[in-house]
């Protein structure tokens, strides 16, 4: 399998939260794991909003970091590139996506398409999710809005 990871995502495999046990089972499952250059930004400031929220502490956070850098070396990093870039244009346009998402969506929609093989997009965020859905992607998890709706209910929140 080949995994493009979001940041949505990739968070999950540094800190624990509902999530967390799967998206570590689809990375060690996939034969090959990438994800955009700006995700290396996204995740940092993830990891720096949580101190804000209080949802991890500094320490926690600044741990969850440190093994973030130490994996970012092993990911295979796609650049962002005008061809890249003009994809992310059109997509966040038809799907309505923000600017990020889009451009995780055209990344792996060019990987794809660069090896000829299905990517499988892996997201905890509804539009990019349905999104991928309709440009040919398989979407991880596979039922998110059930997913969501259960954790937000307090059901079968997996770690």
């Amino acid at each position: 399998m080949i995994l493009y990871l979001d940041a949505s995502a990739l968070v999950k495999r540094f800190v624990a939260e509902p999530g967390t046990v799967a998206v570590n089972e689809i990375v060690h499952r996939a034969e090959v794991t990438g994800t955009v250059i700006i995700c290396r930004a996204e995740v940092a400031a993830a990891l720096a909003r949580a101190i804000r929220t209080g949802t991890l502490t500094p320490t926690g956070a600044a741990a969850a970091l440190q093994e973030f850098r130490a994996e970012w070396p092993r990911l295979v990093r796609l650049r962002v590139t005008e061809r890249l870039m003009a994809q992310a244009d059109s997509l966040a346009w038809s799907h309505g996506l923000r600017g990020y998402d889009a451009v995780h969506l055209a990344a792996a929609v060019v990987w794809q398409n660069t090896f000829g093989l299905q990517v499988t997009l892996a997201t905890f965020d509804q539009l990019l999710w349905k999104a991928a859905n309709k440009v040919g992607l398989l979407a991880y998890p596979s039922d998110l809005p059930a997913l969501l709706e259960d954790w937000r209910r307090g059901r079968n929140a997996p770690q």
